[in-house]
């Protein structure tokens, strides 16, 4: 971890060879915490990709002593997450998806599997609660977080993370267990 605080010192410098370097450092990690929220390689990229340019952005804003680097990084992964789906152009592509498939258009379905209309069922849910909750549930389930990671990163309470969390949970199993046939 000493690498990494040297890289952002540099970086904080504008140095580009260090920002490559920090970039391609965390790189892997982020691109899968997204995918595994997007299922989609090229959305899973352009999001990554979106990340770590606002990464870069507002590098000097971050502040070790509140958070480590890899925490911070991936609340803004997170938040470009969260911002996507809340896009109208989100919504759009939703739209144009229903109606291609209504116009016969429709992509090879049987390469689809369970686990991935599982996923996008539970993404399109969770989508609808506040952003809290919806950073507490993507870093516990997708980030691997901890709660004590989990509070460090939101600015909450331990208890707080957990209440919201399970909470979180409980609507949407209950959303899902309505959903059953």
């Amino acid at each position: 971890m000493d690498q990494v605080r040297k890289w952002i010192t540099k970086v904080k410098k504008s140095d580009h060879d260090a920002a490559n370097q920090l970039v391609s450092f965390y790189y892997k990690d982020v691109y899968a915490y997204i995918y595994r929220q997007t299922l989609n390689k090229e959305l899973a990229m352009d999001l990554t990709q979106e990340a770590f340019i606002s990464m870069l952005q507002s590098i000097h804003s971050y502040d070790e002593r509140k958070a480590s680097f890899r925490t911070w990084l991936y609340r803004i992964a997170t938040n470009q997450i969260v911002n996507y789906y809340r896009s109208k152009y989100y919504k759009y592509s939703q739209v144009v998806t229903e109606m291609d498939d209504e116009l016969g258009q429709e992509q090879d379905f049987t390469m689809k599997l369970e686990y991935k209309e599982d996923i996008e069922r539970v993404l399109a849910l969770l989508n609808t609660f506040e952003t809290s909750a919806q950073q507490i549930f993507r870093l516990k389930l997708f980030g691997e977080y901890t709660f004590a990671e989990i509070a460090a990163v939101i600015g909450l309470t331990e208890s707080t993370v957990k209440t919201k969390f399970y909470s979180t949970l409980r609507k949407v199993k209950k959303e899902l267990v309505g959903d059953a046939p």
